[in-house]
């Protein structure tokens, strides 16, 4: 499977968190799997943390990048593909973070790895 990591799910995995399903930790650690990272995620969290609602043990430009290497996880762009696939989305979900990985996972074949029951309203696949 290819997977794309939703937000809270690559910081569940950062910090080992019981909220990451046995299933979605077990897809996660697959070696047959390809586990990716949308700039979107990384642009969400240092929103977050700017905001102070996101805590990180390191300053978020080393750390961030530090953590998805050492994690085995790959950077995915963001291409014109990808972004051309919103207009197409129905308007089911306001958060344009998410809405960004659901273009994401459309126009490159993903499988967003997720908890969030909205983005599976999406023609998309979802695990978790």
């Amino acid at each position: 499977m290819k997977l794309l990591l939703d937000t809270c799910t690559f910081l569940w995995v950062l910090g080992d968190d019981p909220a990451l399903s046995p299933t979605a930790r077990a897809a996660f650690t697959a070696p047959e799997n390809e586990v990716w990272l949308s700039p979107v995620s990384t642009w969400e969290i240092l929103v977050k943390h700017g905001l102070g609602r996101i805590e990180l043990p390191a300053p978020a430009d080393r750390f961030l990048t530090r953590q998805r290497e050492l994690h085995g996880i790959q950077p995915l762009p963001l291409d014109e593909e990808a972004v051309m696939q919103l207009p197409k989305l129905p308007a089911l979900h306001k958060d344009p973070f998410d809405r960004m990985l659901v273009c994401q996972a459309i126009a490159h074949g993903l499988v967003v790895l997720t908890p969030d029951q909205a983005i599976s309203r999406y023609p998309v696949r979802v695990h978790w």
